[in-house]
């Protein structure tokens, strides 16, 4: 891969020295394409990241040269497959400083990552065997907050639902923080999980777990956190993080789609019981019945997503060339650019921290008199796209009394000369809707 980060002066502000935004967008065949007739303007990162060549050119050669499938057949074809995919497994342990590789899940997604986790509370709670750590039923509690993405709010509610559990959850304050007023009384003897995003994928928050963190840990309860928006934007360590479970996604993070991650301590996943059922995840099978493997072929029954792990490993290698630590400055200096330069549209309103400390490059608001859909129609009209609506996150929208929001994210890609066509694009958007 070619070097990526060269050396040199910040050419204007919002952009970090020593970090080549330009060398990195030429990596990135969309970002040369027009929309409407204008030169595209991606601020959508937080749905899904562009690609670049180099996870796109080890996906097709994937395909071209070593397709077959994985730990099942000793022929060439089959053996490079299983070494590009426990490779990929391998790269993305190191990635987020998991103890072992054996520690990461391939899902093919953040959602399916966190309900892997849900079913076997499900399917632990149901055995008269299961690890009395996962059994839930009438008088636990599990604890989410208002701030979730619905993968990480619906899984818990049919938990709960299914288990006679109680659902609980922490609020967000007026500024767009994790209200932790209420800690002692919501984190109990009771508590079983506490499952809460890491960076909000409406509000930009990134939330300090420490203090739950302790909390959970006081009451012998275990600690999921969603990282979908934290892996891709900035250093993850899971040692430092403590928790007991992480999830994130791949496409999110210049990844294919249809690939994701469930890492996990490996004394917790080996007490995991299986949630699909069918060939790679055994031990052996007879018809009375069957043993499991252990973790994690355990929970990756059938022929997985191959060539997307391959691609992610790949775009794990990309993104560690540039530096997550890189990819973060840039993305916080961004951060401080937009605040400051949304500030000069009239009548504009942003969810969520109004600072860059504590947040990252996710930022909601509203233009007033205007509806989100207006105004996300106004801006793709000028090649400008970002997302409106509720960002699958309802519960965030009902707190701040809106049916909706207007989203612009950034990523490694994103420069201030797309931050100020935004902001073109919403003083024309104010004046079509005078």
């Amino acid at each position: 891969m070619t070097t990526i980060v060269i050396p040199q002066d910040a050419s204007r502000p919002g952009e970090a020295a020593g970090y080549d935004v330009e060398a990195i967008r030429a990596d990135f065949p969309i970002l040369s394409r027009e929309v409407n007739g204008h030169p595209l303007v991606y601020l959508d990162s937080a749905n899904t990241s562009h690609k670049p060549r180099q996870v796109l050119d080890v996906l097709r050669e994937h395909y071209e040269r070593h397709n077959g499938n994985v730990s099942r057949s000793v022929h060439t074809l089959g053996t490079e497959a299983t070494e590009a995919y426990e490779g990929a497994r391998a790269k993305i342990a190191a990635f987020i400083h998991a103890s072992s590789p054996d520690e990461v899940v391939f899902t093919k997604n953040s959602t399916e990552a966190i309900n892997l986790v849900a079913y076997a509370f499900s399917n632990a709670s149901a055995s008269p065997s299961g690890d009395p750590r996962f059994r839930l039923g009438p008088g636990d509690e599990v604890v989410v907050s208002e701030m979730e993405h619905h993968s990480n709010l619906v899984p818990w509610q049919l938990l709960c639902e299914r288990t006679g559990a109680t659902l609980r959850w922490f609020r967000i304050t007026d500024d767009g923080r994790l209200d932790e007023s209420d800690l002692l009384e919501l984190v109990t003897e009771r508590t079983k999980l506490v499952a809460l995003v890491h960076m909000s994928n409406v509000l930009g928050t990134i939330n300090d777990v420490s203090r739950i963190r302790q909390r959970v840990r006081e009451v012998g309860a275990l600690l999921l956190l969603d990282c979908s928006q934290s892996v891709p934007h900035l250093p993850v360590d899971v040692q430092e993080l403590g928790a007991d479970f992480i999830a994130f996604t791949g496409h999110k993070m210049c990844g294919p789609t249809g690939i994701g991650v469930l890492w996990g301590r490996a004394e917790l996943l080996a007490a995991m019981p299986p949630v699909l059922g069918g060939g790679s995840m055994i031990e052996t099978v007879e018809m009375a019945g069957s043993t499991f493997a252990p973790p994690p072929a355990r929970f990756e029954a059938g022929t997985p997503p191959i060539a997307e792990a391959v691609a992610l490993g790949a775009a794990v290698d990309y993104l560690s060339a540039i530096g997550m630590a890189a990819i973060q400055r840039h993305e916080k200096e961004l951060t401080a650019y937009a605040l400051d330069a949304l500030a000069t549209v009239p009548g504009l309103r942003i969810y969520g921290p109004t600072t860059p400390q504590g947040r990252g490059g996710t930022i909601s608001f509203a233009l007033d008199g205007v509806h989100p859909h207006d105004v996300g129609q106004v801006l793709d009209a000028q090649g400008v796209e970002v997302r409106v609506g509720h960002h699958c996150a309802r519960p965030v929208c009902v707190r701040y009394g809106v049916p909706a929001m207007t989203r612009a994210s950034f990523y490694l890609y994103t420069t201030t000369e797309e931050i100020d066509a935004l902001v073109r694009g919403l003083e024309m958007a104010r004046k079509v809707f005078s």
